[in-house]
């Protein structure tokens, strides 16, 4: 099996809402940070990644026909060639409100995980994105809201320098189906665009949002 939806996105632009979606439309079982939280076996690929050891995508994303989300929006590129028929889908939202979001979560929790009761495969998945993710994209500063939306920016502009016209679909979310369904060729289901992951969903997974 191989990847068909490639998500090279940030998380906090709707990832668990294009889950959803992808789900719906029929790509399976859809990879993203929270296959990780729940499958404790897929944290040992993105350790070896983050100690520069080579990976097998194939392996790695063994039974998944889609993915979004961080880690693997890391590896977009890598994941763009090792799957050269994929589709990759870029979501953006307004860059305002995605910078509340990830200083709200993603920062947050990046500035206090190590301290928290966090089961140990959690905090081994966050120090693999924080050497991965936090520091190849942010430069290891997390709390700074211009150097957060520089490297926002950056990564959008590097999709779209990267890839060919139709093979990328820079989405917001908030645009629902049509757009999306469109780009990947397939019907527009009768029912409304799935909307998750508020803020509270985020810290509900962990346990809850330290004071």
């Amino acid at each position: 099996m191989a990847l068909e939806v490639i998500g090279s996105g940030f998380g906090r632009t709707g990832t668990k809402s294009l889950k959803a979606a992808l789900e719906r439309l029929g790509y399976g079982q859809c990879h993203h940070m929270h296959e990780i939280v729940v499958n404790p076996d897929q944290v040992v690929h993105w350790q070896r990644l983050a100690a520069g050891e080579a990976v097998d995508w194939e392996i790695v994303f063994a039974g998944y026909r889609s993915q979004v989300d961080w880690p693997g929006a890391h590896v977009w590129r890598e994941l763009a060639d090792a799957f050269p028929d994929a589709k990759v889908v870029h979501t953006v939202r307004p860059e305002d409100k995605w910078w509340a979001s990830f200083d709200k979560t993603i920062g947050k929790l990046m500035a206090r995980y190590e301290d928290l009761p966090l089961p140990p495969h959690i905090h081994a998945i966050l120090t693999a994105w924080n050497d991965l993710a936090g520091k190849a994209t942010f430069g290891g500063v997390l709390d700074d809201r211009e150097v957060g939306l520089a490297a926002y920016r950056r990564r959008t502009e590097e999709v779209r320098a990267a890839l060919p016209a139709d093979r990328v679909l820079v989405f917001d979310v908030a645009e629902g189906w049509e757009p999306l369904c469109a780009f990947l060729g397939v019907e527009v289901p009768d029912e409304p665009f799935p909307h998750h992951n508020l803020r509270a969903d985020f810290w509900e997974v962990l346990g809850g949002e330290p004071a």
